[in-house]
């Protein structure tokens, strides 16, 4: 599967998460670098625009991803 085409602009995947190394790592390869459609950054990013994606959501959080689209 190829990576996440947000990646060179994420700043989670940019390491906004520098101090849990090892989580970010994980998340990054579960969302960034696997099945980014369902990182909760990318579907606000696409439907929102990046200027909308709030500085503090993880990949993890759909569910406040889908309140952020409601």
């Amino acid at each position: 599967m190829p990576d996440c085409e947000m990646i060179s602009k994420c700043l989670f995947f940019n390491d906004k998460m520098a101090n849990m190394p090892s989580t970010a790592s994980m998340l990054k390869k579960k969302y960034c670098q696997g099945d980014f459609a369902k990182c909760a950054r990318y579907t606000v990013c696409k439907a929102l625009g990046r200027e909308r994606v709030p500085a503090d959501l993880t990949p993890s959080q759909a569910d406040r991803a889908k309140l952020l689209l409601a």
